[in-house]
């Protein structure tokens, strides 16, 4: 399978990603990963800009995965945000208002987020951010990596719950809880190997 196949495939399930956050979970201000709440928290303790510390922390999760898990691997990974930014910051811009119900968004914003992340990651990249670290934790260690990217959001928008607001991170960990939920049967699907064979390449 070449490169334009895998592109598009990854492209699509970005484009899904950044869907399911700009018109689903955004709107409700409900962050979509660890990275997200980790520059709300930088904000608001620091006045660190939020673009400063997506940037910084991407920057440094983007070198580990070239150590860890190949030049290849970061490269699509790169690809992968730059997608996902692009369709957040034009559907964005599209957005007025909120879907539905909070809860309802949730539940959609949450299982389109995890169906496109658990595309990438049987495709070895990623949409940046925790899911690097997920990644390298599972390869090094064997672990679901739904499990450890749940692991790892979870602390951290504990944390930014506690300093700053605790009721929209409730929204943020059941989002995470749905979405990791997906990525692990999304990992565990055996689609005739087809997904995971395109990420060796």
């Amino acid at each position: 399978m070449g490169i334009l196949k895998k592109a598009a495939i990854l492209g699509l399930a970005s484009c899904i990603q950044g869907l399911a956050m700009a018109v689903f979970l955004f709107p409700h201000f409900i962050p979509s990963g660890g990275a997200a709440s980790l520059s709300v928290l930088f904000n608001y303790v620091f006045q660190i800009p939020f673009a400063v510390t997506l940037w910084v922390l991407n920057a440094c999760l983007l070198g580990a995965a070239v150590k860890w898990l190949g030049k290849q691997s970061a490269l699509w990974t790169m690809y992968c945000v730059t997608v996902t930014s692009g369709v957040v910051d034009v559907s964005g811009s599209l957005i007025t208002g909120t879907v539905s119900f909070v809860l309802v968004d949730l539940l959609i914003g949450s299982i389109l987020f995890g169906f496109g992340v658990g595309i990438l990651f049987r495709m070895g990249a990623s949409s940046g951010g925790m899911d690097i670290l997920a990644l390298i934790i599972s390869k090094l260690n064997g672990y679901a990596p739904g499990k450890m990217l749940f692991i790892i959001n979870g602390s951290v928008l504990l944390l930014t719950g506690f300093v700053i607001d605790f009721t929209i991170i409730l929204y943020a960990i059941a989002c995470q809880y749905v979405a990791t939920k997906i990525v692990d049967v999304m990992i565990n699907l055996d689609i005739k190997g087809r997904l995971t064979r395109l990420g060796n390449y």
